[in-house]
């Protein structure tokens, strides 16, 4: 449930004929999948359509390893934060039935977190509060598997304090969407389970969403993995710790199904979904942009113990685009680009997911401590065997895989690692991004 990076896709501003749906060609989109479960970087589920027409769906991967349970287009995953965009969606769906307002404060809920008298709905929504996200805290993982009633988690916001002054800059807090979870609850006097049944699921058909992790068909339910030298089967945070922020399950044929009927107005009407879509300093309410060449999405990205998903739609083609993985070595960017590019002919190459075995003495040479000044970053570089691995201080390791004798790169993360042997340092390219460590 932390803050899963948004989507940046501009290139270049391109042109080109729009793609109908009945030329969408699925062929690339199979080669895509196959190679990706053929060097087993990514296991999960697409789903591409046009309004309610479904242009493509493919599982590939397990479900779960240990009963080699593969996976099927009606596996369902732990969506992560795009359970924002239902919880927005219910909030505004709540402000038009003149149960809540945008302006409305905090205090009116919980007066003990810090300047809830200042914090609006609205602040909660596009991540503007300045309220304390517990997801931050040091001892997350010592206690996120446990269940946490409300009072609990409310003391552990009031205890890391504001942030900043609401209204005064945005940062990513998933306190804000279980703040809304609460107030949800409190305005209709349900819980949020039934809220989202009744408002979302039912009129939207979406027969394999849920709150938590579906109880009632486990043949259904996948597990979720991490990557280390092989994959690992990750802990389930508890449903009472993310809730609206991020507990939902879903498959992405659901997913496309949510996102085409909320921008089709069959949950809130025009001017709800145009509240939403105001983006402020990168935030709209419970959406972000997703721009890809000239055309501009909107949807919201997502990681949960092991999940990671991104899902949006494309108003100038009508597309809807979802993407859930339960076991990810490689980035969710690059194929919701493949999968635009398929939509919009604008084609980008397969990955090349090849790699080469380093010698002995090549290995031995990149190991050691890097570091930088500005910022103050440090990555230690360790081998187990013939795998090399990099690791971020205070952050968990990940493998790097060789292009060539001084190229590594990490596909999840974007993370390429030129290393100059000769004078003992490397360059590391992410997002855009350069910043020289010496060794």
């Amino acid at each position: 449930m932390k803050r899963t990076t948004v989507l940046l896709l501009l290139l270049a501003t391109l042109t080109g004929p729009t793609l109908k749906a009945q030329e969408f060609n699925p062929v690339r989109m199979d080669s895509l999948m196959s190679l990706m479960d053929k060097n087993n970087v990514w296991m999960g589920s697409i789903a591409i359509s046009k309004g309610d027409q479904l242009l493509y769906q493919k599982a590939i991967g397990y479900a779960d390893l240990a009963q080699k349970k593969k996976a099927t287009i009606d596996t369902r995953y732990g969506i992560g934060s795009i359970s924002k965009t239902f919880t927005a969606t219910l909030v505004l769906k709540t402000i038009e039935l003149g149960k809540l307002q945008l302006n409305q404060t905090l205090a009116t809920y919980f007066k003990s977190i810090p300047n809830a008298e200042k914090i609006t709905v609205r602040q909660l929504l596009n991540h503007s509060s300045g309220v304390h996200s517990v997801t931050d805290d040091k001892d997350y993982l010592t206690w996120n598997t446990k269940p946490q009633t409300e009072q609990e988690l409310v003391e552990r916001m009031v205890k890391g304090g504001a942030e900043f002054t609401p209204g005064s800059k945005h940062e990513y807090s998933n306190s804000n969407y279980i703040l809304l979870t609460y107030i949800l609850e409190k305005v209709w006097k349900k819980d949020y389970a039934a809220l989202l049944k009744e408002y979302i699921c039912r009129p939207l058909k979406l027969e394999q969403t849920t709150f938590g992790r579906p109880q009632n068909n486990s043949r259904d339910v996948s597990e979720s993995y991490r990557y280390t030298q092989e994959w690992s089967l990750e802990p389930h945070t508890d449903n009472s710790v993310p809730l609206g922020a991020g507990a939902v399950w879903s498959t992405p044929a659901d997913l496309d199904k949510f996102f085409n009927g909320l921008f089709s107005h069959k949950i809130i009407n025009a001017a709800s979904l145009e509240e939403m879509k105001k983006i402020d300093q990168g935030y709209g309410l419970g959406l972000f942009q997703l721009p890809f060449y000239e055309h501009i999405g909107f949807g919201h990205t997502g990681g949960i113990d092991g999940y990671s998903s991104v899902a949006g739609h494309f108003d100038d083609g009508n597309y809807n685009v979802a993407l859930i993985s339960n076991a990810n070595n490689y980035n969710n960017n690059e194929i919701l680009k493949f999968s635009l590019g398929e939509l919009y002919k604008k084609p980008f190459p397969l990955p090349d997911l090849s790699e080469i075995q380093l010698t002995e003495e090549e290995i031995s040479s990149l190991v050691g401590e890097y570091k930088s000044e500005q910022p103050p970053i440090q990555i230690n570089i360790t081998r187990e065997g013939n795998k090399v691995f990099g690791q971020v201080v205070g952050q968990p390791s990940f493998q790097l895989k060789p292009k060539d004798r001084n190229t590594l790169v990490q596909p999840q993360f974007g993370v390429k690692i030129v290393f100059e042997r000769s004078e003992n340092k490397m360059t590391l390219y992410q997002n855009g991004h350069t910043l020289i460590l010496k060794k």
